[in-house]
């Protein structure tokens, strides 16, 4: 099997696009891919404004609603602080990682190129999970949008580096709830080596080497500077259910059932981007 060219090579990730409403839902399969209800698991909530417990302890509390046992919270905001054997050790014995929302620069800021970080590509290549929502999906990828210290409705600002579990892609997050949908096209079009990934709240991709499974209750729109027509762009969306393939970078059809029942609803034969959108 070849190596994967954009995904971690093991270990999966679960990328969330903000909201509470499919949380129950996604928790539920983050905790399966950590091992079960007993798999030790690291809250990290470094990129929100308060501190722990404050708002967090919702984010403790999901966990437990969904069953989990083993459920830390490890927060710093000092880079040294990050590269110290006491707040390595939980990382060391964790099997996932969940990342809360807030500014995803703060997560830059502490954790980018220490022991922390060599950590969480570790506990990947052991086999775990990594997950986060709204800045703990952006900061997943290898070029963040949003990262300006200004504010979040600057789309390439001062800080755009992630933490690199996808190469080559970027990704954004509340994607329709917020009208985000074409922040990501001159993006693109800046930087067309980058995959831009959009994520809906309530909504995940679940990905395992180079590919992902939609999940949730929204769709995930795919920004791919080889697929754009006309002057302002071109993105297509997946639904809960469809499969994509990072390498790539197209979907992979349904299975032969799936595929006969959308060609007798719609007239035509499944390709794999049934809801497009053009930005005249």
């Amino acid at each position: 099997m070849n190596q994967p060219q954009i995904g971690p090579e093991k270990g999966t990730l679960v990328i969330v696009g903000g909201g509470r409403n499919a949380m129950p839902e996604i928790l539920t399969r983050f905790v399966a891919l950590a091992g079960g209800l007993s798999a030790p698991i690291i809250i990290i909530p470094t990129a929100a404004e308060e501190e722990f417990p404050g708002p967090y302890a919702p984010h403790v509390e999901d966990f437990m609603a969904v069953g989990a046992h083993d459920v830390q919270v490890l927060h710093t905001r000092d880079p040294q602080v990050a590269d110290t054997d006491a707040f390595l050790a939980p990382l060391q014995r964790a099997q996932g990682i969940w990342f809360v929302g807030g500014r995803h620069w703060r997560l830059a800021d502490a954790y980018l190129g220490t022991r922390a970080h060599t950590e969480f590509q570790a506990l990947l290549a052991r086999g775990g999970v990594i997950g986060g929502t709204s800045a703990g999906a952006t900061i997943q990828g290898s070029f963040m949008v949003r990262g300006d210290t200004a504010g979040n409705q600057i789309v390439v600002g001062d800080h755009t580096e992630g933490f690199g579990f996808l190469r080559n892609v970027t990704i954004d997050q509340h994607h329709l709830k917020r009208n985000r949908h074409f922040d990501l096209i001159e993006v693109i079009q800046e930087h067309p080596a980058l995959l831009g990934i959009g994520i809906d709240e309530d909504t995940a991709i679940v990905v395992t080497g180079d590919q992902f499974e939609v999940i949730g209750q929204s769709y995930v729109a795919i920004y791919d500077h080889e697929k754009m027509v006309g002057p302002r762009g071109h993105f297509y969306f997946l639904a809960p259910g469809d499969r994509f393939d990072l390498a790539a970078r197209a979907v992979i059809p349904p299975p032969a059932k799936r595929a006969d029942a959308f060609t007798q609803v719609v007239g035509q034969p499944w390709t794999g981007q049934t809801n497009s959108f053009t930005n005249h």
